[in-house]
């Protein structure tokens, strides 16, 4: 009670007393804290009941009005007082004895709110990073500490410090030799020591004859060398708060992460990923979550819940387990899941790889691969649904890379039948899958892929079907004198598939389009493109997918928005996203010359076209869902912008080489109606769409 009566009479003598220079104010709130220390011989009573709160808020004041009264750089003499007198460092002891209670949270929100409020560089003097790095070590050392709130807020104002001027990270690398530990005297007699320390009015620091802020500054990192050997307590620091029960507590700690990994300085990306456990903390909380989840889910619901921001998880657990058991859990892992994909995306480049090779290995490899390795179908069935899941949701760079690597290898040469089971084992059984004897299994590995081709990733293309096409020999090899004079792109006497039989000569209008037609709907050409560069004819391309299936057998002129123009626009549409994921792959231009192929190597189309062309020929006795699956994936691929793709795919006049299967074996396909014929005006938009691509280079 006596406390509290004295400081309401000193606001009230302060309030009424002549206004004092800013310096002798600011000398005067600090003389009255360590005229507490000693003169108060009561250091259990709380902080609160003292005046200690109200000179730091004072003192906060003066700086910054200091700082607004003059020039933008200049340093006015209260701050050099506090830089002079170490006031940071006492500030520091005596809120790392907590003395008198609750004295840590007030030395927080001091260094906190001096940070933010002073525009001028503070930390590059030494007696301002050298107490900040010090009180960084104090933080998250005790978990659902009551001073959780300050700690988080001083961690992060220091991060957006950092961020402002990443070089001063290098202050925050602590050498683990050098760090002074002080023992012996307890708390209360080194608060004392403290505060009574002579004050001369030189910094032990400072040389003589040079300004002590000066001096300060110039002071260089300890970090610039020898990184394996230092101490990244911001990075420790901010992991263990991590750990606190308040979520919001976590949000914070995960965001100041977020912005140190962004820090370009080498030193600090591999002393994050050498020296502290981040990799680690992110791996295990991921599998923590991942092995919380049910054994079986219905993939419908991994599909279907909605997107998860990291940092805006707001749930209520009875509604999340009144709309599928799991919910909850599912959301916790894929929340997670996008944090660590976006601290990838922000990290450092060298950073950023490490940490995706983390995950692989700690995660996908040690404990994914089992669960999708395993024979039981519905363990199969729900590790695939939240496999193609988490690479829907990945967009970090390195992340996909890696991804991409663990389930279809690193190989870049030609398949070999005998060879793929044994390079990836895992990949093989991933591709055997989309022809599972559980139609189930095989229409999610089919989406699953479907997936991976829409990635910005050039291998996985190249590991799927472009590496199987590179030599072009699925051509036909004959002898030059050998060959056919070409005419129209094709040899004279090739079947024309418009003039087949099973085509009827009673079709309507509507099935065919004339060249004249697909010329005035498109763009004018060049002189360079009057001919296609020896290509077949695109409306001959067109009107055979489109031919392939009889008038009387098709569903389209029953069904409203299914005719071919509903496809072409899809189609367009597809083609520029494609075109803007594959731009960086320089993949538009001519196939490789045939001189330069080797044509007498046996063609053998890769693990995952043999899949889906076996899928293809048995097109009538397989479920509708199947079907469309399967159709969807080919006309991924068939969109895509590479020559060798395209006219293996899409050009029905070329002649393969034989023993090569492509799409228009209209014999055996022909009886698969209405999937036929969807999936045919598909690839007629298609290739009309890319026809028109190649001739016009503003598309």
């Amino acid at each position: 009670m006596f406390s509290k009566f004295t400081s309401i009479l000193q606001h009230a003598v302060e309030a009424l007393a002549p206004s004092l220079p800013l310096q002798e104010d600011f000398v005067y709130h600090w003389k009255g804290i360590t005229h507490y220390y000693i003169e108060t011989s009561d250091d259990k009573a709380p902080v609160t009941d003292t005046n200690i709160p109200s000179h730091l808020e004072q003192m906060l004041d003066i700086l910054t009005q200091e700082e607004a009264e003059r020039e933008s750089g200049e340093t006015g003499p209260c701050m050099e007082y506090l830089l002079h007198h170490k006031i940071l460092e006492t500030l520091y002891t005596l809120g790392k004895a907590d003395c008198p209670p609750g004295m840590k949270q007030q030395v927080l929100t001091f260094y906190t709110k001096l940070l933010a409020h002073i525009r001028q560089p503070l930390l590059p003097h030494i007696n301002v990073h050298r107490p900040v790095q010090k009180l960084i070590r104090l933080c998250g050392d005790v978990l659902a500490a009551p001073t959780e709130n300050e700690e988080i807020q001083f961690l992060c104002i220091v991060c957006a410090k950092l961020k402002q001027d990443p070089y001063l990270v290098n202050f925050f690398l602590e050498n683990k030799s050098k760090r002074p530990e002080t023992k012996g005297a307890p708390a209360a007699e080194g608060v004392k020591e403290s505060v009574l320390a002579p004050d001369t009015g030189q910094s032990q620091a400072d040389p003589p004859g040079e300004p002590p802020a000066a001096a300060a500054a110039s002071t260089s990192s300890p970090a610039a060398n020898n990184n394996n050997t230092n101490n990244y307590n911001l990075v420790s620091s901010l992991l263990n708060l991590t750990k606190s029960p308040d979520g919001r507590i976590v949000v914070k700690a995960c965001e100041g992460l977020m912005l140190l990994v962004s820090l370009p300085e080498p030193a600090a990306a591999r002393c994050l990923t050498e020296n502290t456990e981040l990799c680690e903390h992110l791996t295990d909380r991921l599998v923590s979550f991942y092995k919380a989840l049910p054994p079986s889910m219905d993939p419908m619901d991994i599909e279907t819940v909605e997107s998860v921001n990291w940092g805006l998880d707001v749930y209520n657990l009875k509604e999340d387990a009144a709309v599928f058991a799991g919910k909850r859990a599912l959301i916790s892992f894929l929340s997670w899941l996008d944090y660590c994909d976006q601290l990838i995306k922000e990290a450092q480049k060298s950073a950023a790889a490490v940490m995706a090779k983390a995950v692989r290995e700690r995660f996908f490899v040690s404990v994914m691969e089992p669960q999708l390795m395993q024979t039981s179908e519905v363990g199969i069935l729900t590790s695939t649904a939240l496999l193609n899941r988490i690479i829907r949701q990945v967009t970090s760079e390195a992340l996909l890379q890696e991804i991409v690597y663990f389930l279809l290898g690193e190989d870049e040469e030609a398949e070999s039948p005998a060879a793929a089971a044994a390079h990836n084992p895992l990949r093989h059984r991933l591709i055997e899958h989309c022809d599972h004897l559980s139609d189930e299994i095989s229409i999610m590995t089919l989406r699953l892929f479907e997936q991976l081709i829409q990635k910005p990733n050039q291998h996985i293309l190249h590991s799927l079907v472009l590496r199987s096409l590179e030599e072009r020999n699925y051509l036909e090899n004959k002898p030059q004198e050998e060959r056919e004079p070409l005419e129209n792109g094709q040899p004279h006497d090739a079947v024309d598939l418009e003039e087949d039989p099973l085509f009827g000569d009673d079709l309507s209008p509507d099935s065919r389009l004339s060249g004249s037609d697909w010329l005035a709907s498109s763009p004018q050409q060049s002189p360079d493109h009057t001919k296609c560069d020896g290509k077949t004819e695109v409306h001959k391309i067109v009107n055979s997918f489109l031919c392939l299936v009889p008038d009387e057998a098709k569903s389209s002129y029953h069904v409203e928005g299914t005719g071919y123009d509903t496809y072409l626009r899809d189609a367009h549409r597809q083609f520029r996203d494609f075109c803007g994921i594959c731009q960086r792959w320089d993949w538009r231009g001519s196939p490789k010359p045939l001189e330069k192929c080797n044509l007498e190597m046996p063609f053998f189309e890769g693990h995952f076209l043999k899949v889906l062309f076996d899928r293809m020929g048995r097109i009538l006795d397989q479920p509708y869902d199947v079907n469309l699956q399967v159709t969807a994936v080919l006309s991924k691929l068939s969109l895509l912008p590479h020559p060798h793709l395209h006219e293996y795919l899409l050009d029905p006049y070329i002649n393969l080489a034989p023993g090569c299967r492509s799409f228009v074996d209209h014999s055996t396909l022909l009886e698969g109606v209405i999937v036929l014929e969807e999936f045919c005006k598909e690839l007629a938009a298609i290739a009309f769409v890319k026809y028109h691509a190649a001739a016009s280079p503003s598309l």
